[in-house]
């Protein structure tokens, strides 16, 4: 009888595709084998005419990641990336349900992980709404001829002038690198970022793995550290090594789930730095096992600002769900300086499929409905707010601001300036561009100078392009764009929607 045994693994969804009329593989380049980090490239022998033997690059068609890096690094434009013609075309059960399908039926079995941000159907809201520019009877400004003022400012600030001052982070560009932690991504790539950020002048997040030690002198003052549910990492050095605290209860790509790195990523480096065993899987429960209230959650927050001396601003990072504006309302009135808020659309390592596509809400709605809530109650100088969670240009960014935004965290954006390919494997450690890889030959990819070289770059444009932005709209400074939504004009939205961002539809 023949076997049951699914071929799935032996036929993936994609596969490189050699064009050998175009390849110089009798010359002995076989640079795509060298630079495939899934095996999917190998060489085979084959004798020439002359009788010399020479090694052939050949698809395996067992392990294509579709990570673009040989198609980017040969030479000859001799390689491109198809689809498998195992994939039928059909109208409802799409390549990727039939896949996710296959591999579950098949002996892997399991919990599908993915990697990156959600990829599904939902309502981009970002794209529906459009800046209303300046036209004859109201100005607009040059930024290149005229000041333009995009610093800001977050943490809490005083109700009246006078009164008590608070800890403040100083941003040059409303822009942070989001949290992606070290073990998801390697050292090389956590000192590219501190280096962008403190020669632009702005701040990243470690992420819940911890702050190396090699980092901290010379980059604390631009880093924001997190306490996760794991504590990794966490002591009273951690705690005054940085620039702000942020308690991380939950983020966009898996709301309500903890977070797993594998213990074959936990290297000596990793383990000393997350305070855990060599080679042991570092496990971040779902919920902080000393947080079930605002009540619980406001006496980790002094905790932290005891410990800190109140000397820098403590953030919370939260998901975004369908009543997160009574839980900012919460944490506001808990004592927390930022409330970080993280769209369903946010990138990560690894989280189940199921969750990263099915859960949580857009950031555009919850960061509206935030604001709106904080405005309500009189509180919104109590607490600066952060969105994140696909943002992906500067007009995201914009946007973002207008609908009650302070600044937003971008994190998918800082690994697509590294080279990333999304093949959203992020898990296996097998990244070929080095980036959130451990392995030795594979993260020596990522060259420090060059990767905080591409991230400036990324800064520098998406502020210009801010600047240009606001000049349309007759504004010279970025805090008078702060939540507001009457410079934007909502394209094919519903009246429900048009209310909760708080927008008036085009034309009206």
């Amino acid at each position: 009888m023949a076997s049951m045994k699914n071929n799935w693994k032996t036929t993936p969804p994609f596969h490189p595709e050699i064009d050998y009329s175009r390849c110089d593989y009798k010359n002995g380049c076989n640079l795509c084998a060298h630079e495939c980090s899934w095996g999917e490239i190998s060489l085979k022998p084959e004798k020439l005419d002359n009788g010399t033997v020479v090694y052939k690059p050949v698809a395996n068609l067992t392990s294509c990641g579709s990570c673009q890096r040989c198609v980017k690094m040969c030479p000859y434009n001799a390689i491109h990336i198809v689809n498998s013609p195992m994939y039928t075309s059909h109208g409802y059960w799409t390549p990727d349900y039939v896949g996710n399908i296959w591999k579950q039926a098949s002996s892997e079995g399991g919990v599908l992980l993915v990697g990156n941000g959600a990829t599904g159907p939902q309502r981009r809201y970002f794209d529906h709404l459009m800046f209303d520019a300046c036209q004859v009877t109201n100005p607009s400004i040059d930024p290149l001829r005229e000041p333009m003022e995009i610093r800001t400012y977050l943490g809490r600030r005083p109700e009246k002038w006078g009164q008590e001052t608070y800890p403040l982070l100083k941003l040059e560009v409303p822009i942070m690198f989001g949290a992606m932690s070290f073990g998801a991504l390697n050292l090389r790539v956590h000192e590219a970022e501190a280096k962008a950020t403190k020669e632009i002048g702005t701040y990243w997040n470690t992420g819940e793995g911890g702050f190396h030690k090699s980092l901290r002198d010379k980059y604390g003052a631009n880093t924001i550290v997190q306490v996760a549910s794991g504590r990794f990492g966490v002591s009273e050095d951690y705690l005054k090594s940085a620039a702000a605290v942020e308690i991380k209860i939950g983020q966009g790509a898996k709301p309500g789930i903890g977070g797993h790195l594998p213990g074959e990523k936990v290297s000596r480096e990793i383990s000393e730095t997350r305070m855990i065993p060599e080679g042991s899987d570092a496990l971040s429960p779902a919920p902080h096992h000393d947080i079930y209230s605002i009540e619980d959650l406001r006496q980790l927050i002094y905790a932290i600002k005891e410990a800190t001396e109140y000397k820098v601003p403590v953030s919370v990072k939260i998901a975004a769900v369908h009543n997160v504006a009574a839980i900012a309302s919460g944490i506001a009135r808990a004592g927390a300086d930022i409330i970080a808020i993280d769209g369903f659309r946010g990138g990560t390592g690894a989280t189940p499929l199921q969750i990263r596509q099915n859960t949580g809400i857009p950031i555009e709605l919850a960061i509206a409905a935030a604001d709106e809530r904080l405005r309500q109650e009189g509180i919104r100088n109590q607490v600066s707010l952060v969105a994140s969670g696909g943002i992906q240009c500067s007009s995201d960014v914009l946007k973002a601001i207008c609908l009650g935004a302070d600044a937003v965290y971008v994190a998918t954006p800082v690994l697509i300036a590294l080279g990333c390919g999304m093949c959203q494997r992020c898990f296996t450690g097998k990244c070929a561009y080095g980036i959130t890889t451990n392995r030795p030959g594979l993260a020596e990819r990522i060259d420090v100078d060059e990767a905080a070289w591409a991230l400036k770059n990324l800064l520098h444009a998406w502020a210009e392009e801010i600047e240009e932005l606001m000049g349309s709209m007759g504004i010279n400074a970025i805090e008078a764009m702060r939540g507001n939504r009457d410079r934007l004009r909502g394209v094919g939205l519903n009246e429900e929607e048009l209310n909760i961002l708080g927008v008036k539809h085009a034309g009206a």
